[in-house]
């Protein structure tokens, strides 16, 4: 199978590299502090690698696995080494009082990040509303992406359907604004009216 890029080496970027792994990709790993990609490598099926930080990453399909608030200097650190990939936003722009958004009012974090890539790179964003322990448990659960580019939304659905997940489709890169109010959303329920962080949210079609 082909080469995923994720950037990061936190909690999602480990349980996202994780299930990738399990499905029979070659995950390469990146981050600012490389002891950190290659303790998250080592972690991972054998064939993970790390790759270089700012240079071009070696999947044509890049998971952006960096909190918000410093997603912006990691895309200008790439700059042009993003050259035609499709790059998988999963930031959350909660404040840290979860009180709301700090993303632009009528804009998300995703759109933010797809002003500053290079025209040839497409932003799809998905995984924003799944808590990373939830998703490493390893059960069957929705995912929902949002993204302008057609093409780019396929390539993303069909990889996240090889992870056991069901990609569901929400509308163009616009619908990130609702996505990421459901982040926020998931996480008010969690520290209330569900009172447990294993959670999550499924749509049920019948």
């Amino acid at each position: 199978m082909s080469t995923i890029s994720i950037i990061g080496s936190g909690g999602m970027a480990a349980a996202i590299a994780s299930r990738t792994a399990k499905a029979g990709y070659t995950v390469e790993v990146v981050s600012r502090n490389p002891a950190k990609a290659q303790a998250l490598a080592d972690k991972l099926a054998a064939g993970a690698i790390t790759g270089t930080y700012g240079a071009a990453p070696a999947g044509d399909i890049v998971i952006l696995a960096v909190p918000y608030n410093g997603a912006a200097s990691v895309v200008a650190d790439y700059g042009d080494a993003l050259d035609g990939k499709v790059i998988i936003d999963i930031t959350n722009t909660a404040s840290p009082d979860l009180t709301g958004l700090v993303s632009p009012a009528g804009s998300s974090g995703a759109q933010e990040i797809a002003k500053i890539v290079p025209a040839s790179a497409h932003v799809v964003k998905a995984f924003n509303t799944l808590f990373g322990h939830v998703l490493a448990k390893g059960g069957p659960l929705d995912a929902f992406i949002a993204a302008d580019n057609p093409e780019a939304k396929a390539r993303v659905s069909t990889f996240i359907e090889s992870l056991g997940l069901r990609p569901l489709d929400v509308g163009g890169l616009h619908m990130a604004q609702t996505l990421e109010a459901l982040g926020l959303m998931m996480i008010g329920l969690a520290k209330n009216g569900a009172g447990t962080w294993d959670i999550a949210l499924n749509v049920d079609i019948g």
